[in-house]
């Protein structure tokens, strides 16, 4: 999937958290426009249009802004047709997600024609609003930080925390995407490792409640958590060798299973250290 393509999948699965983030304040429900407009259908994969009770909210995400026609032109074309198919007002985001040396204006001027839309850089916001929304998650990954590896850190730490396993898998696989766009392929593949990892907000608040439940008993608590997270349901038979482990021997268990990926590994290392 094409990144600019991925953000409209977004926005359009979550027009709610976009709107929300996008116009700054609560708003009533929001549907996804899908119409073809007037005159001559524009058809643009990273175009979304979102209508709210009185407005339409355009979003337009472009990674390379070197288009045809330019996207001032672009802009104004849309607006027209929108506003004269729905004759209500409408309110434009140009969503740049890659740093660029283009000079992307946010007006359309050509003599008595002026069109004025908003340009989002997406490197030069904050991150905060992006990080609270398991939604945005994704484009956080792309938001303004002093260290890019420590943005994309803290992306990681929030997918993680994320307790139902469709939306962890799918904003994942999301923010691997995008990440793509300004990280190493060894990065992301070492941040986003399948399962949790061990310095994860998540992990450490799991561990920390096991310490206080008593040490060999909150460490069994942590791997079968940690287990049932990644693979469902363990069987009661592999249940029951992991409570008979020693403290040690749980620990050994827990910096195992981090590489584990089927199950069958975790028989193994139970039949190995027995």
């Amino acid at each position: 999937m094409e990144t600019d393509n991925l953000c409209k999948y977004l926005a359009e699965k979550y027009p709610q958290n976009f709107a929300l983030w996008l116009m700054g304040e609560s708003q009533p429900p929001v549907t996804v426009l899908k119409t073809e407009l007037s005159i001559e259908p524009i058809r643009a994969d990273a175009v979304t249009f979102l209508q709210t009770q009185d407005r339409i909210l355009h979003l337009e995400f472009q990674v390379d802004p070197t288009t045809d026609p330019p996207l001032p032109l672009r802009m104004l074309d849309y607006w027209v047709r929108l506003h004269r198919q729905y004759r209500c007002p409408v309110t434009q985001v140009l969503i740049l997600l890659k740093p660029t040396s283009v000079n992307v204006p946010a007006e359309f001027k050509l003599e008595n024609t002026e069109h004025r839309y908003r340009v989002l850089r997406l490197w030069e916001q904050d991150p905060t609003p992006l990080l609270a929304d398991p939604a945005l998650l994704p484009l956080a990954a792309l938001a303004q930080a002093d260290s890019g590896a420590q943005i994309l850190e803290r992306v990681a730490a929030e997918v993680a925390k994320i307790e139902e396993a469709s939306l962890r898998n799918e904003m994942s696989n999301c923010t691997q995407i995008l990440a793509g766009l300004r990280y190493p392929k060894s990065l992301i593949q070492q941040l986003f490792r399948e399962g949790i990892m061990r310095e994860s907000v998540i992990y450490q608040d799991i561990l920390q409640e096991g310490r206080q439940e008593g040490r060999q008993e909150g460490e069994m608590r942590v791997i079968l958590r940690q287990l049932v997270r990644r693979f469902g349901k363990v069987p009661k038979q592999l249940e029951t060798e992991i409570g008979q482990l020693s403290v040690l021997q749980l620990e050994g268990l827990g910096e195992a299973l981090l590489d584990f990926t089927a199950i069958s590994e975790l028989e193994t290392w139970l039949n190995e250290n027995r």
